[in-house]
């Protein structure tokens, strides 16, 4: 208890700030590939391997030890393997950000940063980031693994796209998508060794024949050259072979949503429940309406059962889908990045700034400056969503874009946009806003009423008055 509650000398007469201890047993783990470097109290680190049987012998030491809490720093993949089995012995486990534990000068070596993780843990000087619960990790690989394959997949198209031209075939400029039902058709057609244009073209869709009949014939005359049949033969198994993966990570995906709706009671949905706000979006004591599912068109996941009545159940009976720019692919990504629980954020501002949407300041006495803050998966999630809002003729978000990228241009208006989004998810799944589209002249009409607002002021501090033009006065 003396050691915990020691207090800071004064360092106006000289004597060196010392800096009360929370907990004397604190550990610290700098974090390696090969190996893991273990300190206690900021005592010499024992090293231990990054095999599972030495990350075993390394949890037990701690234990023995009487240690509760840990601190590592996020090095790429490699805490993950121990976080999750310092967490399943109910180890509390800090992860924080190398940058902000900036070693001091002559630190910088791993038998040093366990050491200085140690003592900074100890007094209470670190603070860890956001880890979702096991279930959520669990999700989030398998939906980061079907991004990589819809990646790969992009890449094999590409390859498709270059063999065609090498073959002097056009069809990619004729047609809109070369992995649509017609594109494939005659892809398919041209590696098993069809070469009759009139076959060719009759294979697509009646709607691109009708249109594009004669410019169809034209780009299939090529010049069927081996060489390039051969790598678009490649290209296209390539891709087969990614959509057959993404088949597969749809159905563990489907099987992670399954378990995790079952562990969570039927909740109904609540009805219109907004929180104060300035935005559109709030409007107290109005039932929200029966929202229509959006189309999932490019990459849609094939899940066994109704995705959007999994992922309701799961966000405890909230419809994110009733969001603008947000379908049920863009809720399924983010949720397996932050989950449905949102508690570990105590407003919305907190939240924003962790998805890296706020604007960053930095303040040192009196002076400020701006820093920028770097989003991870979920702001970008946010950020993709929000640029369709470009061309959004029925929300009031789309207005709200447009207007800030007519003065500030399309990158700030996509990131404040997203900001938006991500505050009304917050809304959505800590209160339980009902999400109303109040539409665009709801909105111009508030700006206006607040544009009116800010002239008027401005007029007072010049000593004039702001009238209508019907009640000017005649020049």
């Amino acid at each position: 208890m003396t050691q915990c509650m020691k207090e800071t000398s004064n360092s106006a007469h000289g004597g060196s700030v010392q800096l009360p201890v929370l907990d004397p047993k604190a550990g610290g783990i700098d974090v390696g590939s090969e190996k893991m470097f273990v300190s206690i109290g900021g005592q010499e680190p024992t090293v231990f391997g990054t095999c599972q049987a030495d990350l075993v012998q390394m949890r037990d030491y701690l234990l023995v030890q009487g240690v509760k809490s840990v601190v590592m720093e996020a090095t790429g993949v490699y805490w993950i393997c121990a976080y999750e089995i310092l967490e399943e012995a109910a180890l509390k486990v800090l992860v924080v950000n190398g940058a902000h534990v900036k070693n001091l000068p002559g630190r910088k070596s791993d038998m040093k940063d366990a050491p200085w993780l140690s003592q900074l843990h100890a007094h209470g000087l670190l603070r860890g980031g956001f880890v979702p619960p096991e279930e959520i990790r669990q999700l989030r690989d398998y939906v980061r693994l079907r991004g990589d394959w819809i990646e790969m997949g992009a890449a094999h198209v590409q390859h498709m796209q270059k063999a065609l031209e090498r073959l002097n075939l056009k069809i990619h400029d004729v047609i809109s998508s070369l992995t649509g039902v017609s594109g494939l058709r005659m892809i398919r057609a041209i590696v098993g060794g069809e070469r009759d244009r009139e076959k060719l073209a009759n294979m697509c869709d009646g709607q691109i024949l009708h249109q594009k009949r004669d410019s169809l014939l034209k780009a299939l005359e090529g010049n069927w050259k081996a060489q390039h049949l051969f790598a678009l033969g490649q290209a296209l198994q390539g891709w087969d072979f990614c959509q057959k993966q993404l088949v597969h990570c749809d159905q563990e995906i489907g099987k992670v949503l399954e378990q995790m709706a079952r562990s969570r009671p039927q909740v109904a949905a609540q009805e219109g429940k907004n929180p104060e706000s300035d935005d559109p979006a709030a409007s107290p004591g109005s039932k929200p309406a029966k929202t229509k599912q959006k189309e999932l068109r490019h990459n849609a996941p094939t899940i066994l059962g109704d995705l959007h009545q999994l992922l309701e159940r799961i966000c405890g009976g909230q419809d994110l889908a009733a969001l603008p720019a947000i379908n049920d692919y863009t809720w399924l990504q983010f949720l397996s990045e932050v989950g449905p629980d949102l508690s570990a954020w105590p407003t919305e501002k907190h939240f924003t700034a962790w998805l890296g949407l706020a604007p960053g300041t930095a303040q040192s006495g009196k002076r400020r400056r701006r820093e920028k803050r770097y989003g991870g998966r979920a702001g970008q999630i946010l950020r993709v969503a929000a640029r369709s809002m470009a061309r959004g003729k029925q929300s009031w978000l789309g207005s709200f874009y447009r207007r800030l990228a007519a003065t500030r241009g399309p990158k700030t208006a996509n990131k404040a946009t997203a900001r938006k989004l991500a505050q009304l998810i917050y809304w959505t799944l800590t209160k339980g806003l009902a999400y109303v589209e109040q539409g665009i002249k709801r909105y111009e009409e508030n700006y206006r009423k607040q544009l009116q607002k800010r002239l008027e002021r401005q007029a007072r501090r010049l000593g004039m008055v702001l009238l209508p033009m019907d009640l000017a006065p005649a020049h």
